[in-house]
């Protein structure tokens, strides 16, 4: 395995810059993913990556190969990049048998029948479908389809293997499932992985690495802890952490606490870094720590709110709150609010409602400050 290093890729589609000069490097045998919403030009990187796009500029190298190279006028075709590629479609023959769909690779690259048959069954054991390679592919179930495309990118020992969003078209439970064996997959095989998704959950359970795009260029990288921690702007913050952004102004710099004025209340938060008096910059709450009081009480950060919706799913509700008219989401377990009656075994909810008014209290450790 060897690591991937890309310089300046640029990609337009007619007047429009889809990849706007990025730079990273995919470490080998790392899982690194790139997040991003729709149309962000995550996909098209990795469509650059295989070959099935030729960039406008920039440059590739996957170990000691140049992938492509604007400069050199160099670009190297799909079939002789070694890489596998596993698609969100499946992209899988339905005339053809599990086994026909996994050795056609091999079959191209005019392989011995013995050679290929070995192969095959080797790799269908290790993604679970031994006993399965005679069956047709429309009568498999959806994750039957997937370990199928994904067996078929791996049987011919890939150099990087890369992931459009192949875990979409699964319900929650077989997503949870295959994030889990796909990772495991990974990690055994030492296999140097790009993996391109929407979904902050699979980055995070998934990756040694994010990468986050947003309309072409690379917002943030880094670890998933690192990025969780200290998210560089709110654009990272929102997008992985989920979380919340306040407006307001710095009043007061301490040592190791940063004072922002909102509206006519205040936050005192950790400090990152120096900020100008009366420098606009965002807070970013994390609305987990957030606490809710019917109440106003003696507690730092405390702030007046109003509740603009209450929304269910299963055991936790996420609130919506007016916070001098920003709005900010407080996602609560529902057992937070179950409290024993005096006097009797019953419980009673004290479940918040839309247009309630209340106090939040912020801590430290919930709020981050952010220029952007």
């Amino acid at each position: 395995m060897a690591e991937l290093i890309i310089e300046k890729l640029t990609k337009r589609f007619g007047d429009n810059l889809v990849v706007d000069n990025i730079n990273f490097t995919v470490p080998s045998e790392k899982f690194v993913t790139i997040l991003g919403p729709s149309g962000c030009g995550k996909t098209t990187v990795l469509r650059c990556i295989v070959g099935v796009e030729r960039p406008d500029g920039g440059k590739m190298k996957l170990g000691d190969q140049v992938l492509f190279s604007k400069n050199e006028n160099l670009f190297t075709p799909t079939e002789k990049r070694g890489m596998g590629m596993v698609y969100q479609s499946y992209a899988l023959w339905p005339h053809m048998t599990v086994f026909e769909n996994v050795a056609y690779p091999l079959q191209i690259r005019k392989m011995g029948k013995d050679e290929i048959r070995k192969k095959v069954l080797d790799i269908l054991k290790l993604v679970k479908l031994n006993g399965l390679e005679d069956r047709l592919v429309p009568n498999l179930s959806g994750g039957q389809q997937q370990r199928v495309s994904l067996a078929r990118a791996l049987v011919y020992n890939p150099t990087l293997l890369l992931l459009d969003e192949p875990l979409s078209n699964l319900d929650v439970v077989l997503r949870d499932e295959m994030r889990t064996e796909l990772k495991d997959l990974q990690r055994r095989l030492k296999l140097t992985t790009i993996y391109v998704t929407h979904d902050r959950t699979e980055a995070l359970s998934l990756s040694d690495h994010i990468i986050i795009m947003d309309k072409g260029v690379i917002k943030a990288t880094g670890t998933p802890i690192d990025l969780l921690r200290d998210p560089p702007n709110s654009y990272a913050g929102i997008i992985l952490g989920d979380m919340s952004l306040i407006k307001g102004n710095v009043s007061n710099n301490s040592e190791k606490t940063v004072e922002i004025k909102i509206g006519n209340h205040k936050i005192v938060c950790r400090k990152q870094r120096d900020w100008n008096e009366n420098e606009e910059v965002g807070i970013l709450i994390r609305g987990t720590e957030v606490v809710i009081h019917n109440n106003k009480r003696p507690v730092d950060n405390l702030l007046p709110a109003k509740i603009k919706s209450a929304t269910y799913a299963g055991q936790i509700v996420e609130y919506k709150m007016i916070v001098n008219d920003q709005v900010i989401k407080v996602p609560k377990s529902i057992e937070e609010f179950i409290i024993p009656e005096e006097g009797s075994n019953e419980t009673i909810h004290s479940l918040h409602e839309s247009g309630e008014d209340v106090y939040i209290e912020i801590p430290d450790s919930a709020c981050h400050v952010v220029k952007e």
